[in-house]
Protein backbone atom coordinates (compact mmCIF):
# COMPACT_ATOMS: atom_id res chain seq x y z
CA UNK A 1 0.00 0.00 0.00
CA UNK A 2 2.96 0.22 -0.31
CA UNK A 3 3.89 -1.86 2.99
CA UNK A 4 6.12 -3.80 0.15
CA UNK A 5 7.73 -0.60 0.04
CA UNK A 6 8.74 -0.50 3.45
CA UNK A 7 10.00 -3.97 3.13
CA UNK A 8 12.04 -3.27 0.45
CA UNK A 9 13.96 -0.39 2.44
CA UNK A 10 14.89 -2.66 4.79
CA UNK A 11 15.63 -5.21 2.33
CA UNK A 12 17.42 -4.07 -0.54
CA UNK A 13 20.27 -1.96 -0.65
CA UNK A 14 18.53 1.49 -1.27
CA UNK A 15 21.09 2.90 -3.65
CA UNK A 16 19.34 0.39 -6.25
CA UNK A 17 17.10 2.35 -7.62
CA UNK A 18 14.22 0.37 -10.23
CA UNK A 19 11.05 -0.86 -11.07
CA UNK A 20 12.46 -4.28 -10.15
CA UNK A 21 13.29 -5.22 -6.64
CA UNK A 22 14.45 -8.72 -4.39
CA UNK A 23 11.72 -8.97 -2.86
CA UNK A 24 7.56 -8.57 -3.74
CA UNK A 25 6.33 -5.22 -3.99
CA UNK A 26 2.37 -6.38 -2.64
CA UNK A 27 -0.25 -3.82 -3.00
CA UNK A 28 -2.27 -5.64 -0.23
CA UNK A 29 -3.51 -5.52 2.52
CA UNK A 30 -4.85 -1.81 1.88
CA UNK A 31 -6.45 -0.61 -1.44
CA UNK A 32 -4.77 1.70 -2.49
CA UNK A 33 -2.50 0.78 -5.43
CA UNK A 34 1.75 2.00 -5.04
CA UNK A 35 3.46 4.40 -7.83
CA UNK A 36 6.14 1.52 -8.75
CA UNK A 37 5.37 -1.25 -10.91
CA UNK A 38 6.10 -4.99 -10.46
CA UNK A 39 8.95 -4.91 -12.64
CA UNK A 40 9.29 -6.57 -16.39
CA UNK A 41 8.27 -9.91 -17.18
CA UNK A 42 7.08 -10.37 -12.61
CA UNK A 43 3.75 -12.33 -12.60
CA UNK A 44 2.48 -11.63 -9.33
CA UNK A 45 -1.20 -12.58 -7.47
CA UNK A 46 -2.32 -10.90 -4.85
CA UNK A 47 -5.63 -12.63 -3.22
CA UNK A 48 -7.64 -12.95 0.19
CA UNK A 49 -11.04 -13.71 1.81
CA UNK A 50 -12.73 -11.81 4.07
CA UNK A 51 -15.57 -11.80 6.66
CA UNK A 52 -17.94 -8.71 6.38
CA UNK A 53 -20.77 -7.73 8.65
CA UNK A 54 -23.03 -4.53 8.21
CA UNK A 55 -26.02 -3.30 9.45
CA UNK A 56 -28.24 -0.27 9.04
CA UNK A 57 -29.81 1.49 11.19
CA UNK A 58 -32.50 3.60 8.83
CA UNK A 59 -33.17 0.83 6.67
CA UNK A 60 -33.61 -1.56 9.52
CA UNK A 61 -31.46 -4.78 7.76
CA UNK A 62 -28.13 -6.24 8.28
CA UNK A 63 -25.77 -8.10 5.93
CA UNK A 64 -23.37 -11.29 6.87
CA UNK A 65 -20.58 -12.88 4.64
CA UNK A 66 -18.00 -13.04 3.30
CA UNK A 67 -15.64 -13.00 0.09
CA UNK A 68 -12.60 -12.87 -1.97
CA UNK A 69 -10.35 -9.96 -3.13
CA UNK A 70 -7.65 -10.55 -6.01
CA UNK A 71 -5.29 -9.05 -7.98
CA UNK A 72 -2.77 -10.09 -11.03
CA UNK A 73 -0.05 -7.90 -12.02
CA UNK A 74 2.40 -8.29 -14.42
CA UNK A 75 5.23 -6.35 -15.87
CA UNK A 76 5.40 -5.55 -19.36
CA UNK A 77 7.90 -4.37 -21.71
CA UNK A 78 9.59 -1.54 -19.69
CA UNK A 79 10.11 -1.40 -15.92
CA UNK A 80 8.06 1.27 -15.33
CA UNK A 81 4.92 -0.30 -16.73
CA UNK A 82 2.36 -2.87 -15.75
CA UNK A 83 -0.74 -4.55 -16.50
CA UNK A 84 -3.45 -5.05 -13.37
CA UNK A 85 -6.67 -7.49 -13.09
CA UNK A 86 -8.72 -6.60 -9.93
CA UNK A 87 -11.81 -7.23 -8.57
CA UNK A 88 -14.00 -7.92 -5.44
CA UNK A 89 -16.28 -11.39 -5.16
CA UNK A 90 -19.11 -11.07 -2.50
CA UNK A 91 -21.27 -13.68 -0.99
CA UNK A 92 -23.84 -12.67 1.90
CA UNK A 93 -27.00 -12.76 3.62
CA UNK A 94 -28.91 -9.40 3.58
CA UNK A 95 -32.29 -9.78 6.19
CA UNK A 96 -34.74 -7.07 6.66
CA UNK A 97 -36.20 -6.73 9.98
CA UNK A 98 -40.23 -6.56 9.83
CA UNK A 99 -42.80 -6.07 12.47
CA UNK A 100 -44.03 -9.48 12.21
CA UNK A 101 -41.73 -11.32 9.94
CA UNK A 102 -38.23 -10.83 8.42
CA UNK A 103 -36.95 -11.10 4.90
CA UNK A 104 -33.57 -12.71 3.73
CA UNK A 105 -32.20 -11.97 0.60
CA UNK A 106 -29.04 -13.99 -0.36
CA UNK A 107 -26.67 -12.15 -2.94
CA UNK A 108 -23.80 -13.06 -5.04
CA UNK A 109 -22.11 -11.41 -7.54
CA UNK A 110 -18.98 -9.17 -7.98
CA UNK A 111 -18.75 -5.86 -6.00
CA UNK A 112 -16.24 -4.90 -8.65
CA UNK A 113 -14.45 -6.30 -11.18
CA UNK A 114 -11.27 -3.81 -13.38
CA UNK A 115 -8.81 -4.13 -15.91
CA UNK A 116 -5.74 -1.55 -17.02
CA UNK A 117 -2.32 -0.40 -17.31
CA UNK A 118 -0.42 1.77 -14.88
CA UNK A 119 2.44 3.66 -15.71
CA UNK A 120 5.12 5.47 -13.61
CA UNK A 121 5.63 8.59 -15.00
CA UNK A 122 7.96 10.52 -12.75
CA UNK A 123 10.17 8.81 -9.96
CA UNK A 124 12.31 11.38 -8.35
CA UNK A 125 14.77 8.82 -7.62
CA UNK A 126 16.12 8.76 -10.94
CA UNK A 127 17.02 12.41 -11.04
CA UNK A 128 17.57 13.39 -7.53
CA UNK A 129 21.69 13.01 -7.38
CA UNK A 130 21.65 14.63 -3.61
CA UNK A 131 19.50 11.74 -2.26
CA UNK A 132 22.06 9.08 -3.53
CA UNK A 133 23.60 7.28 -0.32
CA UNK A 134 27.12 8.32 0.86
CA UNK A 135 29.13 5.17 0.83
CA UNK A 136 31.35 6.85 3.75
CA UNK A 137 29.05 8.24 6.03
CA UNK A 138 26.26 6.13 8.08
CA UNK A 139 24.64 9.47 9.47
CA UNK A 140 24.47 11.69 6.56
CA UNK A 141 22.09 9.00 5.08
CA UNK A 142 19.56 9.29 7.83
CA UNK A 143 19.71 12.99 7.71
CA UNK A 144 16.52 14.52 6.54
CA UNK A 145 16.48 15.09 3.04
CA UNK A 146 14.33 17.79 0.78
CA UNK A 147 14.11 15.51 -1.94
CA UNK A 148 12.20 13.03 -0.35
CA UNK A 149 9.52 15.38 -0.19
CA UNK A 150 9.03 14.80 -3.31
CA UNK A 151 7.31 12.01 -4.64
CA UNK A 152 7.30 9.30 -7.33
CA UNK A 153 3.58 9.21 -9.56
CA UNK A 154 1.93 6.96 -11.76
CA UNK A 155 -1.29 7.37 -13.66
CA UNK A 156 -3.87 4.41 -14.28
CA UNK A 157 -6.09 3.86 -17.61
CA UNK A 158 -8.40 1.18 -17.57
CA UNK A 159 -11.99 -0.07 -17.16
CA UNK A 160 -14.50 -1.28 -14.75
CA UNK A 161 -16.97 -4.59 -15.93
CA UNK A 162 -20.45 -4.45 -14.09
CA UNK A 163 -22.90 -7.58 -14.56
CA UNK A 164 -26.60 -6.75 -15.05
CA UNK A 165 -29.05 -7.01 -12.22
CA UNK A 166 -26.08 -6.97 -9.71
CA UNK A 167 -26.90 -6.14 -5.96
CA UNK A 168 -23.82 -4.11 -4.87
CA UNK A 169 -24.27 -1.56 -8.10
CA UNK A 170 -27.01 1.06 -8.81
CA UNK A 171 -29.39 -0.63 -10.79
CA UNK A 172 -29.62 -0.64 -14.41
CA UNK A 173 -25.71 -0.06 -15.15
CA UNK A 174 -23.79 -3.07 -17.04
CA UNK A 175 -20.99 -3.59 -19.28
CA UNK A 176 -18.14 -1.63 -19.45
CA UNK A 177 -16.94 1.90 -18.30
CA UNK A 178 -13.63 4.37 -18.17
CA UNK A 179 -11.75 4.10 -14.93
CA UNK A 180 -8.51 6.40 -14.30
CA UNK A 181 -6.71 7.04 -11.09
CA UNK A 182 -3.45 9.30 -10.17
CA UNK A 183 -0.71 7.71 -7.52
CA UNK A 184 1.67 9.38 -5.51
CA UNK A 185 4.07 7.58 -3.53
CA UNK A 186 6.67 9.65 -0.62
CA UNK A 187 9.64 6.85 0.34
CA UNK A 188 10.74 8.30 4.03
CA UNK A 189 13.29 7.56 6.02
CA UNK A 190 13.62 4.86 8.51
CA UNK A 191 11.21 2.79 6.45
CA UNK A 192 8.28 5.08 6.25
CA UNK A 193 6.10 5.47 3.05
CA UNK A 194 2.85 7.18 2.49
CA UNK A 195 0.61 6.17 -0.63
CA UNK A 196 -2.01 8.73 -2.09
CA UNK A 197 -4.58 7.63 -4.59
CA UNK A 198 -7.51 9.71 -6.77
CA UNK A 199 -9.53 7.79 -8.54
CA UNK A 200 -12.26 8.28 -10.64
CA UNK A 201 -14.66 4.65 -11.68
CA UNK A 202 -17.79 4.33 -14.36
CA UNK A 203 -16.95 7.30 -15.51
CA UNK A 204 -19.73 8.72 -17.78
CA UNK A 205 -22.57 5.79 -16.37
CA UNK A 206 -26.41 6.16 -15.22
CA UNK A 207 -28.47 4.36 -13.65
CA UNK A 208 -31.81 3.21 -14.93
CA UNK A 209 -33.46 6.55 -13.14
CA UNK A 210 -30.92 8.59 -14.95
CA UNK A 211 -28.97 9.49 -11.91
CA UNK A 212 -24.81 9.43 -12.27
CA UNK A 213 -23.08 6.11 -11.61
CA UNK A 214 -19.63 7.30 -10.98
CA UNK A 215 -18.04 7.29 -8.13
CA UNK A 216 -14.81 9.42 -6.68
CA UNK A 217 -12.21 7.53 -4.29
CA UNK A 218 -10.06 9.14 -2.44
CA UNK A 219 -7.29 6.83 -0.08
CA UNK A 220 -4.31 7.56 1.94
CA UNK A 221 -2.09 5.19 2.88
CA UNK A 222 0.70 5.27 5.72
CA UNK A 223 3.36 2.14 5.98
CA UNK A 224 6.01 1.85 8.59
CA UNK A 225 8.57 -1.37 8.32
CA UNK A 226 9.93 -2.39 11.57
CA UNK A 227 12.27 -5.20 10.50
CA UNK A 228 12.93 -6.83 7.70
CA UNK A 229 9.79 -9.46 8.21
CA UNK A 230 7.29 -7.58 9.87
CA UNK A 231 5.08 -4.21 8.29
CA UNK A 232 2.35 -2.49 9.71
CA UNK A 233 -0.40 0.08 7.89
CA UNK A 234 -3.58 2.04 9.10
CA UNK A 235 -5.38 3.42 5.58
CA UNK A 236 -8.36 5.93 4.63
CA UNK A 237 -11.01 5.20 2.14
CA UNK A 238 -13.16 8.16 1.05
CA UNK A 239 -16.48 6.97 -1.48
CA UNK A 240 -18.30 9.64 -2.98
CA UNK A 241 -21.37 9.25 -5.29
CA UNK A 242 -25.05 8.96 -5.15
CA UNK A 243 -25.50 5.08 -4.79
CA UNK A 244 -23.34 5.16 -2.02
CA UNK A 245 -21.12 7.22 0.15
CA UNK A 246 -18.83 6.04 3.08
CA UNK A 247 -15.68 6.97 4.92
CA UNK A 248 -13.49 3.64 5.75
CA UNK A 249 -10.74 2.75 7.72
CA UNK A 250 -8.41 0.16 7.95
CA UNK A 251 -5.08 -1.05 10.39
CA UNK A 252 -3.24 -4.23 10.22
CA UNK A 253 0.11 -5.70 8.55
CA UNK A 254 2.13 -8.00 6.49
CA UNK A 255 4.69 -10.67 7.12
CA UNK A 256 7.20 -11.54 4.70
CA UNK A 257 7.94 -15.17 4.56
CA UNK A 258 10.37 -14.94 1.86
CA UNK A 259 11.41 -12.64 -1.24
CA UNK A 260 8.87 -13.99 -3.21
CA UNK A 261 5.43 -14.57 -0.50
CA UNK A 262 4.17 -11.87 1.51
CA UNK A 263 0.99 -12.92 4.24
CA UNK A 264 -1.05 -10.05 5.90
CA UNK A 265 -4.12 -9.20 7.85
CA UNK A 266 -6.27 -6.18 8.00
CA UNK A 267 -9.28 -4.84 9.35
CA UNK A 268 -11.87 -2.49 8.20
CA UNK A 269 -14.31 -0.10 9.65
CA UNK A 270 -16.32 2.96 9.79
CA UNK A 271 -17.79 5.54 11.82
CA UNK A 272 -21.56 5.56 10.86
CA UNK A 273 -24.60 3.76 10.90
CA UNK A 274 -26.18 4.10 7.59
CA UNK A 275 -24.81 1.12 7.70
CA UNK A 276 -21.86 0.51 10.35
CA UNK A 277 -19.01 -1.69 8.46
CA UNK A 278 -16.60 -4.23 9.79
CA UNK A 279 -15.21 -6.54 7.83
CA UNK A 280 -11.61 -8.66 8.33
CA UNK A 281 -9.63 -10.01 5.78
CA UNK A 282 -6.38 -11.82 5.67
CA UNK A 283 -4.39 -12.23 2.19
CA UNK A 284 -1.44 -13.70 0.53
CA UNK A 285 0.74 -12.11 -2.36
CA UNK A 286 2.70 -14.61 -4.55
CA UNK A 287 5.20 -13.67 -6.65
CA UNK A 288 6.46 -15.90 -9.93
CA UNK A 289 9.85 -14.14 -10.70
CA UNK A 290 11.31 -14.62 -14.56
CA UNK A 291 12.50 -10.99 -14.31
CA UNK A 292 16.61 -10.89 -16.07
CA UNK A 293 18.59 -7.71 -15.66
CA UNK A 294 19.54 -6.05 -18.60
CA UNK A 295 23.59 -6.40 -19.15
CA UNK A 296 25.09 -2.96 -18.22
CA UNK A 297 28.13 -2.57 -19.88
CA UNK A 298 30.71 0.11 -18.84
CA UNK A 299 29.86 2.34 -21.60
CA UNK A 300 26.41 2.15 -20.48
CA UNK A 301 27.28 3.27 -16.69
CA UNK A 302 30.86 5.05 -16.76
CA UNK A 303 32.57 2.60 -14.97
CA UNK A 304 35.74 0.47 -15.08
CA UNK A 305 36.51 -2.53 -13.67
CA UNK A 306 39.10 -0.15 -11.33
CA UNK A 307 35.78 2.04 -10.37
CA UNK A 308 33.47 -1.07 -9.96
CA UNK A 309 36.35 -2.82 -7.53
CA UNK A 310 36.67 0.86 -5.49
CA UNK A 311 32.53 1.11 -5.32
CA UNK A 312 32.77 -2.49 -4.18
CA UNK A 313 34.93 -1.88 -1.38
CA UNK A 314 33.12 1.42 -0.46
CA UNK A 315 30.02 -0.67 0.03
CA UNK A 316 31.54 -2.82 2.32
CA UNK A 317 32.87 -0.03 4.47
CA UNK A 318 29.27 1.22 4.59
CA UNK A 319 27.76 -1.74 5.98
CA UNK A 320 30.31 -2.12 8.25
CA UNK A 321 30.09 1.49 9.73
CA UNK A 322 26.22 0.45 9.77
CA UNK A 323 26.61 -2.48 12.00
CA UNK A 324 28.82 -0.48 14.33
CA UNK A 325 26.27 1.74 14.92
CA UNK A 326 23.15 -0.70 14.75
CA UNK A 327 22.57 -0.19 18.54
CA UNK A 328 22.86 3.65 18.31
CA UNK A 329 19.24 3.90 15.92
CA UNK A 330 17.20 1.35 14.34
CA UNK A 331 18.37 1.02 10.50
CA UNK A 332 16.03 2.33 8.12
CA UNK A 333 17.35 -0.29 5.17
CA UNK A 334 16.11 -3.64 5.13
CA UNK A 335 6.42 -4.43 0.34
CA UNK A 336 -0.72 -0.73 -5.36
Amino acid sequence: MKTYIALILCAVPFFCFAQYTDVINSNRPGVSKSAYAVGVNVIQLEAGPYYVKEKHETLDYDVSGGGVDFAARYGLLWEPLEIIVDGTFQNDTQTYYGSDVDTEIDRSNMKYFSMGAKYLVYDPNKKAGEDKPNLYSWKANRKFKWSRLIPAVSIYVGANYDTEFNPYTPYGIEGFSPKVSIATQHNFANGWVFVMNLAKNRIGMEDSYGTSASDLQYIFTLTHGFNEKWVAFGEYQGIKNDFYADDLFRIGGAYLWDKNLQFDTAVTFNVKDTPTVFSVNFGASYRIDLHKDKEVTAEDNGTSAKEEAKRKKNEELYKFGEEENKDAAPTEYKMD
